[in-house]
Parts: structure tokens; sequence; C-alpha cells
């Protein structure tokens, strides 16, 4: 890709020669706008920026601003020079023969037959098309002179320029929204700071609050359910008596209006059992796991205090992302260099339709010796597109496709690197004796340094399994969106389920990868070794994993919620100005909902930041806990590393982490 691509292809636009519009030292430095001779045979915005439409091209300092055909400036070149030297800017280099006759002119594409007033867009001269009083006009205009004796309607060039109008109108759009943007920016900075802070007290109180929010929300859904059951025996018992409710569902079959199902008591009766048999359930497990979820709101608890003694840990995820959209920026170039690493193409154009070497690849150099010319009067050999036909060209799919699956390594890698260096960290703080006197000094750059230093290797190898996976998923969508057209019902469902079981697949890696690198981090074992002994660890202890893993996703996800939608309100008040204090200060915006859906997102993303570090801190410190369960029995010779809440859970009797 270094070597053979060439960025100008995407940079620069490219004339009917296979020259760049605008590059610096070339013939064409001022001129960086393609001008069409005739956009009339251009059939949508599509092909005049992917493709080639077949017309002259030609590189221009600037797009017409007037209508005007060549038959009249011809006419009257002597007495208006004026208008032929404005006319001629958009003709062949080098063309100055006001005395060729039209018909020549014309079929050898020396000039245009006419021009229309444009402007650019996407370094493209486009019809400055606009709307009068619901008609479609340009330059005020509703008809034009095509310069071979007709007079069109400006209608025709909507084919042409399908979906300009929306295209420009969306620029606008655009145009306001980053107004909105420069204006309001550092009002948005305060709303993302402010979610920052109150991401950081969140995770600061779950130290105190974790046991009361869970268990207001459990009380809260039996409350919730049981007012279900009441709501449903009341109108069972309010139907009693009434003519057609004690039919049956079977009896009047399927109905479209749901709410005749309503006038049933055997529909009530159905929802209060559904009702009644999910409240018994999850009363039964509150009874039989009341134990482990008490051990994970503990762990919620510590999680939250290692957090404090480790306050670092929570600006990582900036490291995360600084390598990850390194990684992005390398992948995004180097498929640019590969997209761009053709050869120029050049085919035959013609004027005739019949002519039977239309669309043949030709070279420019020789062309005007061939017969061509004679056979077809008028054909070019023009510039078409880049591509060729040697091996390195036939496979640039395939380097693409290594492109994409080196992205996934590195991406997971700089994702494994983050959480083997967090596990780390929390690790170190679980098996210190006595907290926080015997953490490390610097456990963060401690973890992050044996990290790179001994255990590259392992993650590299994690992050390659879950890179194979998701390429294969890749391809799968691929294919799907491939043979979506043709495929019969029976590739259908294999793909379906080909793409289910490796998403499948891809959410056990990443499970999987998780707790191995957490074991990684604490033994510093290879990384198959780390995954079975993990695998099997939880396996152990199933049902707290479980517990934990709920608990701690409703618990992380209320505070998400709580932090986006809290912040997001806060920003909706001050933006629409409904602060008395602040509607001074508050922006004068095109559209308030801009900066209101970046600070919501940008909240939420800052939270979700955080909340990582706290589930990889819960995770790693349940690591620990099963181990420390696993290699010591609390007695005076293997006593217990946990904290003496977990100590009062378990039912221990040594009441006190160990003693240096």
């Amino acid at each position: 890709a270094w070597v053979h691509g060439d960025p100008r292809k995407v940079i620069y636009p490219t004339d009917s020669y296979g020259q760049f519009c605008g590059q610096k030292d070339t013939f064409n430095e001022n001129k960086t706008i393609l001008f069409y001779f005739n956009i009339l045979k251009c059939a949508s915005p599509v092909v005049l920026i992917n493709l080639q439409c077949p017309t002259t091209q030609l590189c221009v300092s600037k797009c017409p601003d007037r209508f005007a055909t060549y038959i009249d400036v011809q006419a009257s070149y002597r007495y208006k020079p004026d208008q032929w030297n404005y006319f001629k800017q958009f003709c062949k280099p080098g063309f100055n023969n006001p005395r060729k006759s039209v018909a020549q002119v014309l079929r050898d594409e020396d000039c245009p037959s006419m021009i229309i007033p444009s402007r650019p867009f996407l370094k493209r001269c486009f019809p400055d098309f606009s709307t009068k009083n619901g008609v479609l006009t340009v330059a005020n205009q509703t008809t034009f002179r095509d310069g071979r004796g007709k007079t069109r309607n400006v209608t025709d060039l909507r084919e042409a320029a399908n979906g300009i109008n929306n295209v420009l109108d969306a620029r606008s759009v655009g145009m306001k929204i980053f107004e909105d943007y420069a204006i309001s920016w550092y009002w948005i900075l305060i709303g993302l700071f402010i979610a920052m802070i109150v991401s950081l007290l969140f995770l600061v109180l779950l130290r105190f609050t974790a046991g009361v929010l869970f268990w207001i929300f459990i009380f809260g859904v039996i409350g919730i359910i049981g007012y279900g059951i009441w709501h449903c025996y009341w109108e069972y018992d309010h139907l009693k008596g009434i003519p057609g409710s004690d039919l049956t569902v079977y009896d009047i079959g399927f109905q479209t209006d749901f709410r005749v199902y309503l006038q049933l008591r055997q529909t009530w009766l159905a929802f209060m059992i559904i009702l009644c048999v999910v409240e018994v359930i999850i009363i039964l497990m509150l009874i039989f796991l009341r134990n482990r979820i008490r051990i994970a709101i503990a762990l919620l608890k510590e999680g939250s205090r290692a957090i404090g003694y480790i306050m670092s840990t929570l600006f990582y995820p900036i490291v995360t992302f600084i390598l990850i959209a390194i990684c992005i920026s390398y992948w995004a170039v180097t498929a640019v260099f590969l997209a761009t690493s053709g050869e120029p193409v050049y085919k035959v154009m013609a004027n005739q339709t019949l002519c039977k070497y239309a669309n043949l690849t030709c070279d420019p150099e020789t062309f005007n010796t061939t017969n061509v010319t004679k056979l077809c009067p008028g054909a070019q050999c023009t510039f078409a597109f880049y591509g060729g036909e040697s091996l390195y060209h036939k496979y640039i799919f395939i380097f693409q496709l290594a492109n994409a699956f080196v992205f996934l390594w590195l991406v997971n890698f700089a994702i494994a690197l983050g959480q083997c260096t967090l596990a780390g960290a929390f690790a170190s703080y679980y098996w210190a004796s006595r907290k926080p006197a015997d953490i490390p000094l610097w456990p963060l750059f401690s973890s992050f340094g044996r990290a790179i230093r001994y255990h590259t290797g392992s993650l590299a190898f994690g992050a390659l399994i879950l890179a194979i996976v998701q390429l294969i998923r890749v391809i799968l969508e691929y294919l799907d969106h491939k043979l979506k057209g043709t495929q019969n019902s029976f590739t259908r469902f294999l793909l379906c389920c080909l793409k289910c079981c490796f998403w499948c697949l891809e959410k056990f890696l990443k499970f999987i990868n998780r707790n191995a690198y957490i074991m990684i981090a604490i033994y510093g074992k290879n990384f198959c070794t780390s995954a079975k002994e993990a695998f099997f660890l939880l396996m152990r202890n199933v049902v707290r994993v479980a517990v934990l893993d709920k608990v701690t996703d409703f618990l992380l996800f209320l505070g998400k919620i709580l932090v986006a939608g809290g912040v997001g309100v806060l920003a909706f008040f001050f933006f629409t100005q409904r602060i008395p204090i602040f509607a001074q200060e508050a922006p004068a915006l095109n559209y308030y909902w801009v900066p209101l859906l970046t600070v919501i997102i940008g909240s939420y993303l800052v939270a979700h930041g955080f909340f990582s570090v706290y589930a990889m801190c819960v995770d790693t410190l349940f690591l620990c806990f099963c181990e420390d369960l696993e290699r010591n029995d609390g007695s005076t010779a293997k006593p217990y590393f946990m904290s003496a809440s977990l100590h009062r859970i378990l039912g221990k009797k040594e009441l006190s982490p160990k003693k240096a």
C-alpha cells in the first residue's frame, strides 16, 4: 500500500487526462474544481463522485456564474471579446480558435456546448439549484438553451443532479450545526466535566449506598408485582357476572383488537397466575441467594474502596482511547493507500452509441495513431478510473481484509493491555496484608510495566483469537450483504445460524479473555494456563458469578442513566434558557438539540469510561476472593486476605485480615 498507493487520488478530483485538480507544482495548481462539459450526460451525483461521467472533464479555477452557449459566444466574439475570454476558460487548455466550425468543436469536444450557473460542491461544479415559490430554478430561471438548438426546462437537470438539493440542504444544516458547536463548545466541555465529577461521586458513594440502592430496587420490583397481582384479581372479580366475560380465549379465537381479551376473566386469571409465579421465584431466589447477594454487594463496596486508594486508575481509559485512536488512524490511512494504489485506466469515450470501441481500454499516447477516430468521429481516450490487471491489483481486496484483521488485532490488544493493567493494580490492593499501607507506591504504573515487559505475548495471543472470530463475523456480514438479493431460504437460514453462533462465540471469548487477563496479572502465567484456571475457578463459583454479574450490571446501568439523564436535564434547561440565573449566559443557537445530544452522549461515554474501570475492579476482586477462599482457610497458618466485612458475611471466626 505505501509503495503503490497515492492518497492524492482521494484528495484531488481527476480530469479526463488523469491529472489532479489543485495539485501543487503542476499546471492545475490554481484549478481546484472539476468542471463537466455536459452534465446532462451524468445520471446522478453518485456517478459524478465515485465513477466517471461520459463527458469531458476539466480542472477550472471557478465554476460558471452565468448561462451561455458556444453558438452565441462564437457568433459575437469579434465585437464582444470579453464573452469569448470568459467562455474559453471552460474549453480544453490551449484552445483559442473561435473560427473553428461549431459542429467540429462539439464533435471534438474542444468546448462545452453550454455553461450554466454552478457552485462548487465536493470540489465539483454542480448546477446552482434553488426553489422559488415551489418551482425548481437555476439562477432564478426555469429554462435554458442547451447550445444544440433546443430550449430545455431546468427540471431536465434534475435527473443529472438527482439528490443535489437534499445534499445542499444538508450542507446548510451542517453549517448551522457547526456554528452551534463553535458557540457552545465550552459549555459542552463544562457539561462533560460535571458528568465526570458526578461519575466520580457515584463511584465513591457506592461504598455506602450499593446495598441500599439494590434492595430498594428489589423491594420496589416485589411491590410493583404485588400491586399487579392485586389489580389482576380486582379485574377478575369485577368482571364476574358480566355477560360474555366467562368465555375462553379459545372460544373467541384470534382478534386484531387486543382490548377484546381484556374483557375476559380468563385473561386476568392468566396474568395473575404468571405474576404470582414470578413473585414466588423472586422471593425464593432472595431467600436462597441472600448470602451470595450480600457478598456481591460487599465486593461492590470493596471495589469502591479500592478505587478510592488507587484514584489514578479512573484516568487509564484515556490511555486506551489514545491507543485505539492510533490503531484507527493507522488502519484508515493504510486502507486509503490500498484503495488508491491502482494505475490510471483510460477508456474510449464515443459520442456515437453504436461505436464498437466504446468503453474499451486505450493508451492516450498512441490513441491518435489508431483508426478509432476514423471509425468513430469525435471519440476520445479519456481517464476512467484507477485500477489494474496485475497480480497485485487483483488481490487488493485480500489486502484490505488483512488490513482489517490487523486493525481488529491491534484494537483488541489495546483493550487487553488496559484490562491486564487495571487487574494488576487492583490485585495488588486485594493481596496487600495491611490496606493501604502495603499497597505499592505506584500500583498502576507498576502493573503497566509488568504487562508490557512480561505479558505482551499472552495479551497478543488472546487478542489474536478474538480478532479471528471478529474477522469471520465481518466476512459473514459481507457475504450476507452481497447475497441478499440472490440467496434462497436455506442460504439465509445458514447464514443466520452462522452469524448467531459466531456472535455467541465472540461474547464467550471476551468473557474468558477478560478473566484470563486477570489471572495473568495475578500469577504471571501464560494465556492458555490462565484461561483454563480462570474458567474452572468461575465454574466452581458459577452461582456467585451470576449473582455478582447481574448486581454489578444493574448498579452500573443505573449509574450511567443517572449521570447521563441528570446532566442531560441540566443541559436542556440551560440551553433552552429556562434557568433564570443563567438565562443571559446561554448562547443563541440554531438547534438547541445539537449541544444537548452531545452533552448526553458524551456524559454517557464519560460515565462508561469510569464505570468500566469499576467493573474491572469488581471482577478482579471477585477472582481474588475466590482464590482466597480456595487457597486459605482462615486459620493462623493460612489467614484470609479479604476485608473484615466479607469475613462477617462468611461467618468466619477470624475477623481481621492477615497481619504482617
